[in-house]
């Protein structure tokens, strides 16, 4: 899904001048890239293979933000951020998702895995995909608007308040799913899973490895292993 082509204004994301390996060029491109991807997963034409492009785009969405991570403190030019207006709505798109993967929307989360005792809370991959954009996209309208160094920090900022735990977490549970069905390993609870068989450990583990198959592999667009 990364070979998405971009409409006519991502066409003119850049100043002819920009030197293609700036660092911000290269930031600016890889998110522009999954913004683009993830809006087109979302209108539903290969629901199978939504899954898989997900687990894709995340992953490399992430790379941009190590960069940001491990670069230096980004100063903004100006002490206030300059008003962006009124931005998109990502409801449509937080639906959207929602519908398409409503079997395997939740999981569960821990935020911080340094803070002791902390109980997992329920989370929407749905809402996650929804509110990284919604980060992703302010940023990119100071860098259209030729903020360059207010859209880096922007991006940075964020990086380490918000999108970057929201998609590492997104990319757990994505990464998650996939080894579940390629790997043929049940997870806990599996509807339609006949228990009352007399059946030892290692044959139950098989049986669920062929419910998850049958009820995950199909609709994700994944194959199980052989």
């Amino acid at each position: 899904m990364s070979d998405v082509k971009p409409d006519a204004s991502a066409k003119l994301l850049h100043a002819v001048a920009q030197d293609p390996d700036d660092f911000a060029v290269q930031i600016a491109d890889q998110i522009e890239s999954f913004i683009v991807a993830v809006t087109e997963v979302a209108k539903g034409d290969e629901p199978d293979s939504a899954i898989p492009f997900l687990l894709l785009e995340v992953s490399q969405l992430l790379l941009a933000g190590g960069r940001l991570g491990a670069h230096e403190d980004i100063v903004p030019d100006e002490r206030y951020e300059p008003d962006l207006g009124p931005e998109p709505d990502p409801d449509d798109l937080r639906q959207r998702f929602a519908i398409m993967l409503d079997p395997i929307d939740v999981y569960s989360e821990v935020f911080d895995p340094y803070e002791p005792r902390k109980a997992p809370v329920a989370c929407r991959i749905s809402d996650d995909l929804a509110d990284v954009i919604t980060d992703l996209r302010h940023g990119l309208a100071h860098y259209r608007a030729g903020r360059t160094t207010e859209a880096l920090w922007w991006w940075q900022f964020s990086y380490f308040s918000n999108w970057g735990s929201t998609a590492s977490a997104c990319l757990r549970a994505l990464q998650s799913l996939v080894a579940h069905v390629r790997l043929d390993q049940p997870l806990q609870e599996l509807d339609g899973l006949d228990t009352d068989e007399d059946l030892g450990e290692e044959d139950l583990e098989k049986e669920a490895g062929k419910v998850m198959a049958e009820e995950l592999a199909g609709p994700l667009g994944l194959r199980t292993a052989t």
